[in-house]
């Protein structure tokens, strides 16, 4: 194996389904390095969502080249791409793939082109790239990769070697980057690309065989633990047992009975005939052994089989399980198709739609109230694919289509779906918040332009501060704040500014941070489902007090994880 010097199209595809498993398994290590401590903190889930969209096309093809692996991998990767480190991850594929395409196998001077095509894809892609992160973690393997081809080295050595440059530079991320060393990490999305790699280099090296892999979309396999526990109760007795014995002797009617009752105190299901030379048995027992050593007493053995009924049951349940939910696939996509066309019948084409991503209840009701004409439900803890604004987009019948991605790690998305879709012009708000995805749609006028439109909405965007209050999810220390584990955090556009033991007592110091008292004069509040109506009230009480010259609208907003959310301006 070590002396192998080009790739072929099985390899490959085994060497990429291994990447993706590596990374499924490692995701919750990955989201753990991210520097806040906020709770959605994400990184390695959106990265392996991204890779495994691309791998559960890749694993269906049956007879792959090159070319059609690399188109799965580039097409998936895209669709399925989520948050910034997963945009940024499937722009590594596509550029890589875009280099290897045509080639029948794939040998160092492929990869080397491969990688360094991915380097300079990706850093296009990202408008303002930072080093210290998975960007400067690519451009190092890349050039490692076109250094080590001066070497007479196999494929496993080359691919080794760059792994290993791979998490040297790392390593060293936490010194490009300070928040990195503050925290005492390295990059998350650079540690989710060296696990990628990793995973490659070990079915090159016959170290992956058992790959298995979440179905798209879902976070495990179709059947639980717990079910495949239940189905393996059902059955009493686990092993189909079969022998013939050649009797030494006839059996007598005794004997035979003798035999019997023995086989059923280990077993049931039981099927005995004798004749004067042989027994044949069939029998479910826990312990083929003891009927094979009791068979033994009676004669040799011969046509000995043994099937686990448990493991066929556990195939059968899988096969069944996965047959449904194919079916049911198809089902869910019939009905969107009608309910999309049923949604065009009755909603007649326009000229500019809107699209923004939001959770909660209060939020969902105050976007609809503003206009929105599609809701994609995600944000923190939750980015939507590509695909998923994608899908959101053909269901707004509109010439051109504003989409508010309101989460700053929702942006790229966003951004990559805009440019997969070429018959509606599609304009990306860059809103990293929900104020000021709702202040944006508020400045939409539209007797104006979409160039117009898109000025005044910009504008709204940068006239307010937004402000978040969640709670700490581990100990660390950040811009000289030491923070513990259920800690209350208050964050403003520039970071943490605030850290308490009580919701509202941190929340006016973060408003104290954010209002200017000269400028600002209305502080907006939209209160999370985790809060309380008296807190509510007296926040209100809290707010008017310390800022008593500025107005103040509080709104049910609903959402998940962050106990209010703010806008001053």
């Amino acid at each position: 194996m070590n002396e192998i010097h080009s790739i072929d199209a099985v390899l490959f595809q085994k060497a990429f389904l291994s990447g993706a498993n590596r990374i499924n398994a490692q995701k919750e290590y990955i989201n753990e390095l991210n520097v806040f401590p906020v709770p959605d903190g994400d990184t390695g889930t959106n990265m392996s969502m991204t890779i495994i969209s691309a791998a559960n096309e890749v694993k269906k093809i049956t007879d792959p080249t090159i070319e059609s692996l690399c188109k799965a991998i580039s097409s998936g990767s895209l669709r399925g791409a989520r948050g910034n480190s997963g945009v940024i991850l499937s722009q590594l594929f596509r550029g890589f793939t875009k280099a290897i395409s045509k080639k029948q196998e794939l040998d160092k001077e492929d990869l080397a082109a491969g990688f360094a095509r991915a380097v300079e894809t990706a850093y296009k892609a990202v408008m303002m790239p930072k080093e210290g992160t998975i960007l400067t973690v690519a451009k190092g393997v890349a050039q490692k990769a076109e250094e080590l081809l001066a070497d007479d080295l196999s494929l496993i050595q080359y691919g080794t070697e760059i792994v290993e440059y791979g998490y040297e530079v790392l390593s060293k991320t936490p010194d490009m980057l300070p928040p990195l060393k503050e925290a005492g990490v390295v990059d998350s999305g650079g540690q989710g690309l060296m696990e990628v790699l990793q995973g490659c280099l070990d079915a090159l090296t016959g170290k992956a065989t058992d790959i298995v892999l979440p179905e798209s979309g879902t976070g495990g396999p179709l059947l639980s633990s717990k079910e495949l526990e239940d189905a393996d109760a059902e059955i009493k007795f686990g092993y189909c047992t079969e022998f013939i014995i050649m009797l030494d002797k006839p059996m007598s009617a005794q004997v035979e009975k003798d035999f019997k009752k023995y086989l059923l105190s280990i077993g049931d299901s039981l099927v005995c005939v004798a004749d004067e030379d042989i027994c044949k048995v069939h029998v479910h027992t826990n312990h083929p052994g003891k009927a094979f050593e009791e068979a033994l007493t009676y004669g040799a053995l011969s046509n000995m089989k043994i099937d686990n009924m448990r493991l066929e049951h556990r195939e059968k349940l899988i096969k069944d399980a996965e047959r449904v939910a194919a079916e049911q696939r198809i089902q869910e996509k019939q009905e969107e198709e009608e309910a999309r066309k049923a949604e065009e019948a009755a909603n007649p084409k326009k000229e500019v739609g809107f699209i923004a991503v939001s959770i909660g209840e209060g939020l969902t009701e105050i976007f609809k109230g503003l206009g929105i004409d599609c809701l994609i439900e995600g944000g923190q803890t939750m980015n939507p694919s590509t695909e998923d604004v994608i899908n959101a987009i053909d269901r707004v019948n509109a010439d051109t289509i504003f989409v508010f991605p309101n989460n700053k790690n929702i942006i790229l998305a966003a951004e990559q779906a805009r440019d997969l879709v070429t018959e509606k012009r599609i304009v990306v708000l860059p809103t990293k918040t929900i104020p000021q995805g709702i202040s944006a749609m508020i400045a939409y006028m539209p007797e104006a332009s979409v160039d117009e439109n898109i000025e005044a909405m910009e504008e709204a965007i940068s006239m307010i501060s937004s402000g978040q209050v969640t709670y700490a999810v581990r100990d660390t220390t950040i811009d000289g704040k030491v923070i513990h584990d259920g800690d209350i955090m208050g964050l403003d556009d520039n970071g943490i500014q605030a850290v308490g033991k009580e919701i509202n007592a941190t929340t006016i110091e973060l408003l104290k941070v954010m209002v200017d008292e000269e400028e600002s004069e209305l502080i907006s509040v939209y209160y999370g489902r985790d809060i309380a109506e008296e807190d509510v009230e007296e926040l209100e009480e809290m707010i008017e007090e310390a800022f008593p010259d500025l107005d103040v609208e509080i709104q049910m907003g609903g959402q998940p994880v962050y106990y209010y959310m703010l806008s001053v301006e």
